[in-house]
């Protein structure tokens, strides 16, 4: 149970005011089930939990402390009469409403959206994109800021503060606000927060980082690795999510769509002006950097096209599911690149692949190639893809990401000829959001057990990182 302590009165900052929320205040207490104390010198406190039998009429000397103390960054809506409320905070609150009385005959009420904050909570805040108009469309749109991955009820019920925001850029942002005292950070590719050295020696109480999805390199990973953090994401939550878009980009870039349904758009019709550069996938060669989930469930994908498959890893795919798929391993990167017609880019962004397809890398490339990529945009040189794609040495360059997210105005891709790109958006899918919501979900209450989680979800671990990302 909470320490109880007196309350101080400047735990309640109320200065006189005139007001005609008379009706409103009174209005309030009509309809409430239990009714209050008559007004006496002092400061009573009337408590309505919706799941136990209120504690009524409770003097301020039993009020719990843990609810009383000031702090700035929650705030609590009020009736009041006769008063305002000046600034009243709470760093721990529970559902249900508190009022206020005064021997003055103030009233003031509040209403709580949320459980206490017990002594072991945690402050765990999620940084995710705004949807705005679009947030009430689908019930199952949880990987939005007002979705907040559906698991508020669950953690600000078990006794945690739960913060959610889409403003994480600069030192005055909100996400900065928070970075001091937060015990997680919860982030997305699709909106990345990104946790440079600097702000992770900010985070003091900081422990363990998720990422909403697949892929870490938004994090410093090496940072995060050296001040004991754990990192961690949903891994597999999106695999065909992306699998299927890229295969649709494939299709996009190779049959000359975007054309064709631009022409549609305009009011124009010119045959001619798509089918001079469109073509089947069939018997094409079909290259992908990377073969690891999303690579190998891609490659499944296009077998039924009876195209020929090469792919370029590490390491190399279980010799049954290799003729199964019937994509042949090269081993090296810069014979595989020549033979391709399409070339799909399905490794993780690390120091050793940042910037890797750059000027000299592609012309390594057959001119007139197709390039998907949907791992991460700083991958790729952005110049010499905006270079490459306005000669023609590449037919048609398509993806979702970008770097840096979200994509300046003036980003060279935006306006480069033969292009299929969109914001990022590939993993993001309502199934995705489903899945990696769950998966956040999963790894937040084994870390409040002090259990661990599922090996493969791991990025950096007791100061190692996964083998991916050395």
């Amino acid at each position: 149970k909470p320490k109880q302590t007196t309350l101080h009165p400047t735990h309640r900052q109320v200065e006189q005011h005139p007001s005609t929320h008379t009706g409103s205040a009174h209005r309030s207490w009509t309809h409430s089930r239990f009714r209050p104390p008559a007004p006496r010198d002092g400061v009573e406190a009337s408590f309505i939990y919706p799941s136990r039998p209120p504690l009524h009429s409770r003097r301020a000397h039993s009020f719990p402390r843990h609810c009383l103390l000031l702090r700035r960054d929650i705030s609590m809506a009020a009736h009041v009469r006769g008063c305002r409320c000046s600034s009243l905070f709470l760093s721990s609150f529970f559902a249900g409403s508190v009022c206020f009385h005064s021997g003055c005959g103030f009233l003031v009420r509040f209403y709580y959206i949320s459980l206490h904050m017990s002594a072991g909570g945690k402050k765990i805040v999620g940084v995710f994109y705004q949807a705005g108009e679009y947030a009430d469309k689908n019930p199952d749109f949880v990987g939005c800021v007002e979705g907040a991955l559906g698991i508020r009820d669950w953690l600000e019920s078990n006794g945690h503060h739960y913060i959610v925001t889409d403003d994480k850029e600069g030192l005055n942002s909100e996400l900065e606000k928070h970075i001091e005292d937060m015990h997680v950070l919860i982030t997305t590719p699709f909106h990345p927060a990104y946790v440079t050295a600097e702000r992770i020696k900010k985070a003091k109480n900081l422990e363990l980082v998720l990422t909403a999805g697949i892929g870490s390199d938004h994090i410093d990973l090496l940072a995060a690795a050296a001040a004991g953090l754990t990192v961690a994401e949903v891994t597999g939550s999106n695999t065909v999510s992306v699998a299927e878009d890229q295969l649709m980009r494939i299709l996009i870039l190779l049959r000359n769509f975007l054309p064709g349904y631009q022409q549609v758009v305009k009011g124009e019709w010119n045959v001619a002006g798509i089918a001079h550069r469109a073509y089947d996938l069939e018997g094409k060669t079909v290259g992908t950097v990377g073969a690891g989930r999303i690579g190998r469930l891609l490659l499944q994908r296009l077998k039924p096209f009876n195209c020929n498959m090469l792919y370029h890893d590490r390491i190399r795919i279980n010799p049954e599911l290799e003729k199964e798929i019937g994509a042949k391993f090269e081993e090296d990167l810069d014979v595989m690149l020549p033979k391709c017609d399409v070339i799909v880019i399905n490794t993780p962004l690390t120091e050793k692949t940042r910037g890797m397809f750059n000027k000299e890398k592609i012309a390594k490339m057959k001119k007139g190639v197709i390039i998907v990529n949907n791992a991460r945009g700083a991958i790729m040189d952005t110049q010499a893809v905006a270079d490459a794609c306005s000669n023609g040495y590449i037919a048609g360059y398509g993806g979702d990401v970008w770097f840096p997210q979200p994509a300046p105005k003036d980003h060279p891709w935006r306006y480069m000829p033969n292009h299929a790109m969109t914001p990022h958006t590939s993993g993001t899918t309502i199934d995705a959001q489903l899945r990696y919501a769950s998966g956040v979900k999963d790894m937040l209450d084994r870390y409040f057990k002090g259990e661990d989680f599922p090996v493969e979800n791991y990025i950096v671990k007791e100061g190692e990182l996964a083998s991916q990302y050395k």
